[in-house]
């Protein structure tokens, strides 16, 4: 049942009598409420929204605009958690209302997580987020590819990566070199939400498993802040993009390499990107050193194994002319450790 049915709204257009919700009683005749309070809107406890008086034709209109307002801005908040209806009477209570949508779809959200948990969740996507010296790199599972289609499922992604972005912007720079760090699940979730939402992620979480019904999980992330002299490359496989993201970049793998370069070359993106590609495409286990003997399909050495895009040299044959120095790596595939898991 949606929460519009279950809020029982009745929009009164005309005088006369009416059934009337009071707060902490049964319905009752419109002919025992005060005439000041003729035209209004029955909705939940304990939450008061003021509706327009005047002709009936124009108090009917207005009523309908103020709704519509509610409902955009409460959006599928709408269509969430069962209630048992309220009274929306008193002047300037909108506000109130949209808090108390919010708090009841989260209510919803943590009771469909709970019943969910348990449930497989190998699909989902990496999202790469970019700002000046730092840059993120998150997880979030779900359970089908379909879900991970929907933008709502990439709204929490972008959130993700903007709460990881807002916590790494509260540690401290390290002026001569770079640094790395990761957040397992509990870590993820426990962050703030961020300055535009209440909450923490988790928080976030809740609401997206109560509108998309599936079971969903933050799985991790990584984050990257460099000084002068250092630049990240990075790269998405399957790359999608939307204006509606944040300059967020989504896929199902990602990859972050670190570089040393001792000029700005006007180069390094389309350098940064290459390397990216590789990393994704040969998964390495550790950089390794120039000096290092050329290995084959199975070396683990990043710069002793076959360049990617040539298989005929190594990547540190192609890196050396590039006057970049490979220093470190992220990788993530999306659902890795979800396969692992299975296996075992």
């Amino acid at each position: 049942m949606s929460l519009l049915r279950s809020l029982r709204v009745f929009l009164v257009a005309r005088t006369g009598s009416y059934p009337v919700r009071s707060p902490g009683a049964g319905w009752v005749s419109s002919a025992s409420v005060a005439p000041a309070k003729a035209h209004i809107l029955c909705w939940a406890p304990s939450v008061c929204l003021g509706l327009q008086q005047g002709a009936p034709h124009e108090a009917a209109a207005e009523n309908r605009l103020l709704l519509c307002k509610l409902q955009e801005s409460s959006g599928d908040l709408w269509r969430g958690p069962q209630t048992d209806g309220v009274l929306l009477c008193g002047p300037g209570r909108r506000a109130m209302a949209e808090i108390w949508l919010h708090k009841e779809a989260q209510k919803e959200g943590w009771s469909k997580a709970a019943k969910l948990q348990g449930r497989k969740t190998k699909e989902g996507l990496i999202g790469l987020l970019q700002e000046g010296n730092t840059t993120v790199l998150v997880e979030v599972n779900c359970e089908t590819d379909f879900v991970s289609r929907n933008l709502k499922f990439q709204l929490l992604v972008q959130q993700v990566a903007l709460g990881t972005m807002m916590h790494c912007q509260t540690l401290k720079d390290q002026p001569s070199a770079y640094s790395k760090g990761f957040l397992n699940s509990s870590e993820l979730s426990g962050l703030p939400a961020g300055p535009d939402r209440e909450g923490s992620l988790k928080d976030q979480l809740a609401l997206a498993i109560g509108k998309l019904g599936e079971n969903m999980i933050l799985k991790r992330a990584a984050w990257v802040k460099v000084p002068s002299g250092f630049y990240v490359g990075s790269y998405v496989h399957g790359a999608m993009q939307s204006p509606s993201l944040h300059k967020l970049v989504l896929g199902k793998y990602g990859a972050l390499v670190i570089c040393e370069t001792s000029e700005q070359k006007t180069n390094l993106e389309d350098v940064g990107r290459r390397l990216g590609q590789h990393v994704v495409g040969m998964a390495p286990l550790s950089v390794g050193s120039l000096d290092d003997e050329p290995g084959g399909e199975a070396e683990t050495k990043m710069l002793s194994q076959p360049y990617l895009l040539d298989p005929s040299i190594t990547l540190g044959q192609y890196v050396q002319p590039q006057g970049v120095s490979v220093v470190d790596f992220v990788r993530f595939e999306c659902g890795e450790g979800e396969e692992a898991a299975e296996t075992e």
